[in-house]
């Protein structure tokens, strides 16, 4: 297949926003739900903020601009000791709360697309010349959410799935569980090289993309 730099180039301009959004959107979440539970440390640090610039990380934007689906921010700082002084399932609730903000705003876009749908604009309209951006980038970010929800629910660590697996099982075997971290970015690398995260993902991507497209 051909490489297009217009339909590249398209695709940078309708995906930057709703990705930003997405990523701060999901790293507040696990900043809020830690404060929520007793630890100011995301707060301190300032990154219990919305403005993306606080939590953008220059190689998960990359890892977007290759993929043109996956990315990441900058984790927002948790200490784990003061959630537990508050429930013993705290590193979970946090863990979990990123993901789910993903979910959110992939819902809240479709609405949002089916509404633009829904209403009529005549042909050739200065509107519809606004509203066909628009409605790319709600596409998009429905896209890039789903993903987002997707993988960061993987059981690996230190995704957020991995650290969800870890705080549900007996100390011992948690801690056996989180000597997987050191090895976790190598092993998401050959998935991603091998092609194999997309046999991983892309059946629960079509799933949920079924439903809210």
């Amino acid at each position: 297949m051909d490489f297009n730099i217009n339909e590249y180039l398209r695709f940078l301009t309708l995906a930057i926003v709703p990705f930003m959004l997405a990523i701060t959107v999901h790293e507040f979440s696990h900043g809020m739900s830690a404060y929520l539970l007793g630890d100011d440390t995301a707060k301190k640090a300032g990154r219990l903020t919305l403005n993306p610039f606080a939590h953008v990380d220059i190689m998960g934007l990359l890892f977007l601009i290759i993929t043109r689906l996956f990315g990441w921010a900058k984790p927002v700082p948790v200490n784990y000791g003061r959630l537990y002084k508050k429930t013993k399932y705290g590193p979970a609730i946090v863990a979990v709360a990123g993901p789910l903000s993903n979910l959110v705003l992939a819902i809240l876009s479709s609405i949002a697309l089916k509404m633009l749908y829904s209403m009529q604009f005549e042909q050739g309209s200065t509107l519809l010349k606004v509203m066909l951006p628009v409605a790319g980038m709600l596409r998009l970010s429905i896209n890039i959410n789903v993903a987002l929800f997707i993988f960061n629910l993987l059981p690996l660590p230190p995704l957020d799935g991995g650290r969800i697996v870890e705080n549900l099982l007996p100390y011992d075997k948690a801690v056996a569980y989180a000597k997987l971290e050191r090895y976790g970015f190598l092993i998401l690398l050959v998935l991603f090289i091998s092609g194999g995260i997309n046999y991983i993902l892309m059946p629960f991507m079509t799933f949920f993309l079924n439903i809210l497209l």
